[in-house]
């Protein structure tokens, strides 16, 4: 077939009820008319990669009417296997037709996220947006808001808040079973960012570079450059940021490993310990560069106590930075893990597996009973509450807050600091001059 281009221009029930009771799902006020058994007419921006997969996912059950892409590669592909819907290089070309869409999913860079979702929700559509929900804190929050206020299903990408292993972790931290946790260390073994050649090869990075480069290189064939960069300055096209997620370390596309990764692994104690906003936050690793994130670094958060829970520190380490119980050996050397610290033992978790420490401990230990139950699918969560209204597990108002959190750890990192977090008026109290690094400039033609 042949593509027509439209445009071309330059614990599930204790979280719940946890959630219902803090009045944090915002949920919704405008539910699809349609009835649970018909098909919602779904638009897709961004159909390559993570895209693609959504795409594929969501359309196994749903009517994929229009297809968005700065890649004609991508465009092509996705029309070949959903040849119905209308095709559009620019997503505000999109938005500024008529619109006979019912929900979108955005699976752009994170740079352009905030401006592909927020249309669609001020038009009242259902969401699905890839994490990082956004590429700063500002966005984050513009991005939390509108959703609350459009009352809309949402659902951020991150899909292994759907496992089962999560689930259980939460059922054992909620239910007490180490105690009052006071402490948590989340480590990624990734390293992708700023770091020597030598570092770069040892540690598997997919490209290497410590400068912007200067020389321009041909763009390929398929791809609107000028799009792909949105609402970042202009620069020459270079393989260093496309094709695959190489965009990623540089601040003004991404925010490196700790927003990327963050979303994942940082969701396990914001969904266990119900946090939101720390009070401060501080961060460590080599000497800031000043556009491309860190391989290696360290952010360290503070929460107060808050009900019942005690104070509590949450420290995030990447690449070569470990937890000191981990660098001594007290604790499984796994590559990436969570480890949660009570006042009664110790919980390690990683994707697809926990353990309760000292296991001797815990070796006549009775499980609690499951009170979340398994997730239907990530995807599937997000469609049936665009049908029904029932809330997701990743929607905006979780989504949002753990977004913010680990922008803050980049934050604190390129400010050099120590900050103190005043979360309601988005200010940094004992520092003003680093809430420079919370939301960019944009660039001509972009506005949110």
């Amino acid at each position: 077939m042949s593509l027509k281009i439209q445009s071309t221009s330059s614990s599930r029930r204790h979280f719940l009820q946890g959630a219902t009771a803090a009045g944090a799902l915002g949920f919704p006020a405008i539910v699809s008319a349609k009835s649970p058994n018909a098909k919602l007419d779904v638009a897709v921006i961004g159909c390559g990669g993570r895209g693609g997969h959504n795409m594929r996912t969501v359309g196994n059950t749903e009517n994929i009417v229009a297809l968005v892409d700065v890649n004609d590669r991508n465009l092509r592909g996705a029309a070949s296997r959903f040849n119905q819907a209308k095709t559009f290089h620019d997503f505000r070309e999109f938005y500024e037709r008529p619109g006979n869409y019912d929900a979108v999913i955005v699976s752009t860079t994170e740079h352009t996220h905030a401006f592909a979702t927020l249309p669609a929700l001020r038009a009242g559509k259902h969401v699905y947006c890839e994490k990082p929900l956004t590429r700063d804190v500002y966005e984050a929050r513009l991005v939390t808001e509108t959703a609350r206020k459009a009352g809309v299903a949402t659902q951020q990408g991150t899909q292994i808040h759907a496992g089962g292993n999560y689930r259980r972790v939460v059922e054992l931290i909620q239910g007490g079973a180490i105690g009052k946790v006071n402490e948590v260390h989340v480590w990624v073994g990734r390293a992708w960012g700023w770091q020597s050649p030598e570092d770069a090869k040892k540690n598997r990075d997919i490209v290497n570079v410590q400068e912007r480069p200067q020389e321009a290189q041909p763009v390929p064939k398929d791809l609107n450059w000028d799009l792909w960069i949105g609402p970042s300055p202009m620069r020459p096209y270079n393989s260093v940021y496309f094709p695959g997620p190489k965009w990623y370390r540089w601040w003004d596309f991404g925010n490196g490993t700790m927003s990327d990764l963050g979303s994942h692994w940082n969701d396990l104690p914001f969904w266990a310990l119900n946090l939101d906003a720390p009070t401060t936050i501080d961060a460590g690793g080599p000497t800031p560069h000043a556009e491309i994130a860190p391989a290696s670094m360290w952010a360290r958060y503070e929460y107060p106590a808050r009900g019942d829970r005690a104070p509590l520190s949450l420290t995030w380490y990447q690449g070569a930075e470990k937890p000191e119980i981990w660098k001594r050996g007290g604790i499984p050397k796994w590559g990436s893990g969570v480890l949660f610290v009570g006042d009664e033992g110790m919980l390690l978790s990683d994707y697809g597996k926990h353990l309760l420490l000292p296991e001797g401990r815990f070796k006549d230990f009775k499980r609690p009973e499951k009170t979340i139950p398994e997730s239907i699918g990530h995807h599937q969560e997000w469609v049936r509450a665009c049908k029904t209204g029932e809330p997701t597990t990743c929607h905006f108002d979780y989504a949002g807050p753990l977004t913010e959190a680990n922008h803050l750890g980049n934050v604190a990192y390129r400010a050099g600091q120590k900050l103190e977090w005043d979360a309601k008026n988005m200010k940094f109290p004992n520092a003003p001059e680093a809430e420079q690094f919370l939301k960019r400039e944009y660039r001509k033609g972009w506005t949110l």
